[in-house]
Protein backbone atom coordinates (compact mmCIF):
# COMPACT_ATOMS: atom_id res chain seq x y z
CA UNK A 1 0.00 0.00 0.00
CA UNK A 2 1.42 2.90 -1.07
CA UNK A 3 0.01 5.69 1.16
CA UNK A 4 -2.04 6.23 4.28
CA UNK A 5 -6.11 5.99 3.26
CA UNK A 6 -4.95 4.65 -0.22
CA UNK A 7 -4.74 1.09 -1.71
CA UNK A 8 -3.16 0.12 -5.46
CA UNK A 9 -5.30 -1.51 -8.07
CA UNK A 10 -4.71 -1.97 -12.21
CA UNK A 11 -7.30 -0.20 -14.26
CA UNK A 12 -7.35 0.62 -17.96
CA UNK A 13 -8.28 4.24 -18.65
CA UNK A 14 -8.29 3.95 -23.05
CA UNK A 15 -8.04 0.30 -23.90
CA UNK A 16 -5.26 -0.48 -26.35
CA UNK A 17 -3.97 -3.62 -25.25
CA UNK A 18 -1.03 -4.78 -21.72
CA UNK A 19 0.65 -1.79 -22.43
CA UNK A 20 -2.33 0.00 -21.47
CA UNK A 21 -2.47 -1.40 -17.87
CA UNK A 22 -2.18 1.00 -14.99
CA UNK A 23 -1.79 0.79 -11.69
CA UNK A 24 -3.00 3.64 -9.34
CA UNK A 25 -3.83 4.79 -5.89
CA UNK A 26 -7.30 3.95 -4.81
CA UNK A 27 -8.78 5.65 -1.48
CA UNK A 28 -10.04 2.93 0.42
CA UNK A 29 -13.67 2.85 1.71
CA UNK A 30 -15.25 0.93 4.65
CA UNK A 31 -18.20 -1.91 4.33
CA UNK A 32 -21.37 -0.81 4.31
CA UNK A 33 -24.56 -2.81 5.50
CA UNK A 34 -23.57 -6.74 4.32
CA UNK A 35 -20.39 -6.01 2.77
CA UNK A 36 -16.92 -6.91 3.47
CA UNK A 37 -13.58 -5.22 2.96
CA UNK A 38 -11.08 -8.19 1.95
CA UNK A 39 -7.49 -7.56 1.35
CA UNK A 40 -6.22 -9.50 -2.16
CA UNK A 41 -4.03 -12.17 -1.81
CA UNK A 42 -4.70 -13.68 -5.52
CA UNK A 43 -5.96 -12.89 -8.19
CA UNK A 44 -5.97 -14.96 -11.71
CA UNK A 45 -5.92 -13.63 -14.79
CA UNK A 46 -8.93 -15.10 -17.05
CA UNK A 47 -9.35 -14.54 -20.75
CA UNK A 48 -12.10 -11.71 -20.05
CA UNK A 49 -9.58 -9.13 -18.61
CA UNK A 50 -7.63 -9.79 -22.07
CA UNK A 51 -10.93 -8.96 -23.72
CA UNK A 52 -11.59 -5.56 -21.31
CA UNK A 53 -8.10 -4.62 -21.93
CA UNK A 54 -7.68 -4.99 -25.89
CA UNK A 55 -11.12 -3.10 -26.04
CA UNK A 56 -13.20 -5.67 -27.21
CA UNK A 57 -15.63 -5.29 -24.64
CA UNK A 58 -15.82 -1.85 -25.14
CA UNK A 59 -16.68 -1.96 -28.81
CA UNK A 60 -19.46 -3.82 -27.84
CA UNK A 61 -20.58 -1.15 -25.56
CA UNK A 62 -20.98 -3.44 -22.67
CA UNK A 63 -18.33 -0.94 -20.95
CA UNK A 64 -18.89 2.93 -20.58
CA UNK A 65 -16.69 4.24 -17.68
CA UNK A 66 -15.60 7.85 -17.52
CA UNK A 67 -12.26 7.94 -15.98
CA UNK A 68 -11.20 3.78 -15.90
CA UNK A 69 -12.20 0.68 -15.72
CA UNK A 70 -11.29 -2.31 -13.30
CA UNK A 71 -9.34 -5.37 -13.98
CA UNK A 72 -10.69 -8.46 -12.81
CA UNK A 73 -13.00 -10.78 -11.52
CA UNK A 74 -12.12 -13.69 -8.94
CA UNK A 75 -9.92 -13.62 -5.73
CA UNK A 76 -9.19 -14.77 -2.46
CA UNK A 77 -7.59 -12.84 0.50
CA UNK A 78 -8.52 -12.23 4.09
CA UNK A 79 -11.13 -10.01 5.97
CA UNK A 80 -10.00 -6.96 6.82
CA UNK A 81 -13.16 -5.26 7.71
CA UNK A 82 -16.91 -5.82 8.10
CA UNK A 83 -19.86 -3.88 7.66
CA UNK A 84 -23.33 -4.39 9.86
CA UNK A 85 -25.00 -7.09 9.64
CA UNK A 86 -21.83 -9.60 8.99
CA UNK A 87 -20.85 -12.24 10.79
CA UNK A 88 -17.58 -13.21 9.17
CA UNK A 89 -14.43 -12.40 11.69
CA UNK A 90 -12.01 -10.41 11.06
CA UNK A 91 -9.03 -12.52 9.54
CA UNK A 92 -11.24 -14.93 8.16
CA UNK A 93 -9.75 -16.40 5.08
CA UNK A 94 -12.25 -15.69 1.80
CA UNK A 95 -12.85 -16.40 -1.84
CA UNK A 96 -15.29 -14.69 -4.27
CA UNK A 97 -16.14 -13.54 -7.68
CA UNK A 98 -16.85 -10.09 -9.03
CA UNK A 99 -19.04 -9.71 -11.98
CA UNK A 100 -20.28 -7.80 -14.85
CA UNK A 101 -17.85 -5.51 -17.18
CA UNK A 102 -19.13 -2.18 -16.78
CA UNK A 103 -16.98 -1.58 -13.00
CA UNK A 104 -14.53 1.06 -12.15
CA UNK A 105 -13.24 -1.62 -9.96
CA UNK A 106 -11.69 -5.17 -9.91
CA UNK A 107 -9.94 -7.90 -8.02
CA UNK A 108 -6.40 -7.14 -9.82
CA UNK A 109 -6.51 -4.57 -6.00
CA UNK A 110 -4.95 -4.61 -3.42
CA UNK A 111 -8.16 -4.37 -0.85
CA UNK A 112 -11.92 -5.02 -2.32
CA UNK A 113 -15.21 -3.57 -0.80
CA UNK A 114 -17.86 -6.94 -2.10
CA UNK A 115 -21.33 -8.08 -0.32
CA UNK A 116 -20.92 -10.77 2.39
CA UNK A 117 -23.26 -13.13 0.43
CA UNK A 118 -21.00 -13.36 -2.20
CA UNK A 119 -18.22 -14.54 -0.49
CA UNK A 120 -17.06 -17.96 0.58
CA UNK A 121 -14.96 -19.02 3.45
CA UNK A 122 -11.35 -20.76 2.18
CA UNK A 123 -11.00 -24.43 4.02
CA UNK A 124 -7.90 -24.80 5.91
CA UNK A 125 -6.25 -26.97 3.83
CA UNK A 126 -6.76 -25.56 0.59
CA UNK A 127 -3.51 -22.12 0.01
CA UNK A 128 -4.81 -18.88 -1.19
CA UNK A 129 -3.48 -18.91 -4.20
CA UNK A 130 -5.15 -21.87 -6.14
CA UNK A 131 -8.52 -21.16 -3.99
CA UNK A 132 -8.48 -17.78 -6.14
CA UNK A 133 -8.60 -19.75 -8.83
CA UNK A 134 -11.96 -21.88 -8.12
CA UNK A 135 -14.65 -18.59 -8.01
CA UNK A 136 -14.85 -17.96 -11.40
CA UNK A 137 -13.91 -21.20 -13.43
CA UNK A 138 -15.80 -23.17 -11.03
CA UNK A 139 -19.01 -21.78 -10.66
CA UNK A 140 -19.30 -21.60 -14.32
CA UNK A 141 -18.20 -24.94 -14.33
CA UNK A 142 -21.22 -26.11 -11.54
CA UNK A 143 -23.87 -23.52 -13.40
CA UNK A 144 -23.19 -25.48 -16.81
CA UNK A 145 -23.97 -28.89 -15.22
CA UNK A 146 -27.21 -27.18 -13.67
CA UNK A 147 -27.95 -26.46 -17.22
CA UNK A 148 -27.61 -29.96 -18.42
CA UNK A 149 -28.83 -31.56 -15.17
CA UNK A 150 -28.89 -35.44 -14.72
CA UNK A 151 -28.01 -37.76 -17.56
CA UNK A 152 -30.93 -39.07 -19.37
CA UNK A 153 -30.75 -43.12 -19.46
CA UNK A 154 -31.78 -42.99 -23.51
CA UNK A 155 -27.94 -40.95 -23.50
CA UNK A 156 -25.30 -39.89 -21.22
CA UNK A 157 -22.69 -39.41 -23.55
CA UNK A 158 -21.23 -35.85 -23.04
CA UNK A 159 -17.98 -34.17 -24.74
CA UNK A 160 -16.41 -31.44 -23.42
CA UNK A 161 -14.50 -29.72 -25.73
CA UNK A 162 -11.54 -27.55 -24.01
CA UNK A 163 -11.55 -30.26 -21.50
CA UNK A 164 -8.00 -29.15 -20.52
CA UNK A 165 -8.96 -25.44 -19.93
CA UNK A 166 -9.78 -24.75 -16.28
CA UNK A 167 -14.10 -24.45 -17.03
CA UNK A 168 -13.88 -27.52 -19.15
CA UNK A 169 -11.95 -29.55 -16.46
CA UNK A 170 -14.62 -28.73 -13.74
CA UNK A 171 -17.40 -29.86 -16.22
CA UNK A 172 -14.91 -33.15 -16.96
CA UNK A 173 -14.34 -33.64 -12.84
CA UNK A 174 -17.82 -32.71 -11.83
CA UNK A 175 -20.22 -34.22 -14.98
CA UNK A 176 -20.09 -38.05 -13.16
CA UNK A 177 -21.24 -37.10 -10.46
CA UNK A 178 -24.57 -36.19 -12.59
CA UNK A 179 -24.39 -39.62 -14.33
CA UNK A 180 -22.82 -38.54 -17.23
CA UNK A 181 -19.92 -40.33 -19.35
CA UNK A 182 -17.57 -37.85 -19.73
CA UNK A 183 -15.08 -37.41 -22.91
CA UNK A 184 -12.80 -34.72 -23.01
CA UNK A 185 -11.38 -33.27 -26.34
CA UNK A 186 -8.11 -31.32 -25.97
CA UNK A 187 -4.48 -31.21 -27.50
CA UNK A 188 -2.90 -34.24 -27.21
CA UNK A 189 -0.59 -32.64 -24.77
CA UNK A 190 -3.16 -32.75 -22.58
CA UNK A 191 -4.37 -36.48 -22.29
CA UNK A 192 -2.66 -37.08 -19.09
CA UNK A 193 -4.14 -34.57 -17.48
CA UNK A 194 -7.79 -35.15 -19.18
CA UNK A 195 -7.90 -38.60 -18.45
CA UNK A 196 -6.60 -37.79 -14.88
CA UNK A 197 -10.10 -36.25 -14.11
CA UNK A 198 -11.66 -39.41 -14.79
CA UNK A 199 -12.53 -38.78 -18.06
CA UNK A 200 -12.12 -40.31 -21.69
CA UNK A 201 -9.80 -38.72 -24.64
CA UNK A 202 -10.17 -37.53 -27.77
CA UNK A 203 -8.09 -35.26 -30.19
CA UNK A 204 -10.69 -34.61 -33.27
CA UNK A 205 -14.55 -33.84 -32.84
CA UNK A 206 -16.97 -36.37 -34.33
CA UNK A 207 -20.72 -36.12 -34.42
CA UNK A 208 -23.45 -38.16 -32.20
CA UNK A 209 -22.60 -36.75 -28.87
CA UNK A 210 -25.90 -37.11 -26.41
CA UNK A 211 -25.08 -33.54 -24.92
CA UNK A 212 -21.71 -31.24 -25.70
CA UNK A 213 -20.08 -28.45 -23.58
CA UNK A 214 -17.92 -26.15 -25.38
CA UNK A 215 -15.81 -24.28 -22.92
CA UNK A 216 -13.41 -22.45 -25.63
CA UNK A 217 -13.69 -19.10 -26.66
CA UNK A 218 -14.19 -19.88 -30.17
CA UNK A 219 -16.66 -22.50 -30.20
CA UNK A 220 -15.56 -23.48 -33.76
CA UNK A 221 -17.53 -26.56 -34.56
CA UNK A 222 -21.12 -25.33 -32.82
CA UNK A 223 -23.89 -27.87 -32.93
CA UNK A 224 -22.27 -30.17 -35.77
CA UNK A 225 -21.26 -33.05 -32.50
CA UNK A 226 -24.37 -32.70 -31.40
CA UNK A 227 -27.01 -35.63 -32.57
CA UNK A 228 -30.39 -34.33 -33.23
CA UNK A 229 -32.54 -33.65 -29.69
CA UNK A 230 -29.63 -33.38 -27.55
CA UNK A 231 -27.98 -30.70 -25.65
CA UNK A 232 -25.17 -27.76 -26.32
CA UNK A 233 -23.63 -25.66 -23.60
CA UNK A 234 -21.76 -22.97 -24.80
CA UNK A 235 -19.88 -20.26 -22.48
CA UNK A 236 -19.87 -17.40 -25.23
CA UNK A 237 -23.21 -14.61 -24.60
CA UNK A 238 -22.19 -13.50 -28.07
CA UNK A 239 -21.84 -16.70 -30.10
CA UNK A 240 -25.30 -18.79 -29.86
CA UNK A 241 -25.83 -21.05 -32.88
CA UNK A 242 -29.65 -21.10 -33.93
CA UNK A 243 -30.98 -23.69 -33.17
CA UNK A 244 -31.41 -27.12 -35.40
CA UNK A 245 -32.56 -30.56 -35.33
CA UNK A 246 -34.53 -30.00 -32.01
CA UNK A 247 -31.21 -29.31 -30.27
CA UNK A 248 -31.93 -27.68 -27.19
CA UNK A 249 -28.91 -24.35 -26.92
CA UNK A 250 -27.62 -22.97 -23.88
CA UNK A 251 -25.22 -20.22 -22.83
CA UNK A 252 -23.59 -19.91 -19.88
CA UNK A 253 -24.11 -16.57 -17.80
CA UNK A 254 -22.62 -17.24 -14.45
CA UNK A 255 -24.02 -15.89 -11.41
CA UNK A 256 -22.22 -15.23 -7.87
CA UNK A 257 -23.07 -17.70 -5.36
CA UNK A 258 -21.49 -17.59 -2.23
CA UNK A 259 -22.89 -21.27 -0.84
CA UNK A 260 -22.35 -22.96 -3.95
CA UNK A 261 -18.63 -21.45 -4.51
CA UNK A 262 -18.35 -23.06 -0.43
CA UNK A 263 -18.88 -26.70 -2.08
CA UNK A 264 -16.57 -26.07 -4.94
CA UNK A 265 -14.08 -24.72 -2.39
CA UNK A 266 -14.32 -27.92 -0.50
CA UNK A 267 -14.28 -30.12 -3.36
CA UNK A 268 -11.10 -28.19 -4.39
CA UNK A 269 -9.21 -28.88 -0.86
CA UNK A 270 -10.47 -32.43 -1.41
CA UNK A 271 -8.71 -32.78 -4.50
CA UNK A 272 -11.81 -33.35 -6.45
CA UNK A 273 -11.31 -30.08 -8.33
CA UNK A 274 -8.47 -28.96 -10.12
CA UNK A 275 -6.49 -25.79 -9.17
CA UNK A 276 -4.13 -25.51 -11.89
CA UNK A 277 -1.47 -22.82 -11.45
CA UNK A 278 0.35 -21.78 -13.73
CA UNK A 279 3.08 -18.88 -12.72
CA UNK A 280 2.49 -16.07 -9.81
CA UNK A 281 3.34 -12.57 -10.45
CA UNK A 282 3.14 -9.32 -8.72
CA UNK A 283 0.68 -6.75 -9.40
CA UNK A 284 2.79 -4.52 -11.10
CA UNK A 285 3.60 -6.92 -13.62
CA UNK A 286 -0.37 -7.84 -14.65
CA UNK A 287 1.09 -6.56 -17.81
CA UNK A 288 3.34 -9.28 -18.61
CA UNK A 289 0.93 -11.66 -17.29
CA UNK A 290 -1.79 -10.56 -20.13
CA UNK A 291 0.95 -10.43 -22.55
CA UNK A 292 1.92 -14.24 -21.63
CA UNK A 293 -1.63 -15.37 -21.47
CA UNK A 294 -2.26 -13.89 -24.83
CA UNK A 295 0.55 -16.38 -26.15
CA UNK A 296 -1.31 -19.35 -25.48
CA UNK A 297 -0.24 -22.59 -24.51
CA UNK A 298 0.42 -22.18 -20.51
CA UNK A 299 -2.27 -25.15 -18.74
CA UNK A 300 -2.89 -23.55 -15.34
CA UNK A 301 -3.53 -19.66 -14.53
CA UNK A 302 -1.86 -16.83 -14.12
CA UNK A 303 -2.16 -15.43 -10.43
CA UNK A 304 -1.43 -11.53 -9.54
CA UNK A 305 -0.21 -11.24 -6.04
CA UNK A 306 -1.08 -7.88 -4.87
Amino acid sequence: MNTAGTFRAAVVRTPAGPDSIEIIDVPVAEPGPGEVRVGVAAAPVNPTDLGVVSGFFHDLGMIDQPEHTGLGWDFAGTVLATGPGVDLAVGTRVAGVVLGFDRDFGTYAEQLVVPATDLAVVPDGLDLVPAATVPLSGLSAAQILDMLGEAPADGDRLLVIGAAGAIGAGVAALAPDRGWRVTGLARAADEQFVRGLGADFVTAVEPGWDAVVDATPQQTWGLKPVRDSGVFVGVRPNIVPAVERGITVNVLMVRSDGPRLGQLLALAAAGRLPTRVHAVLPLDRAADAHRAMAEGGARGRYVLEP
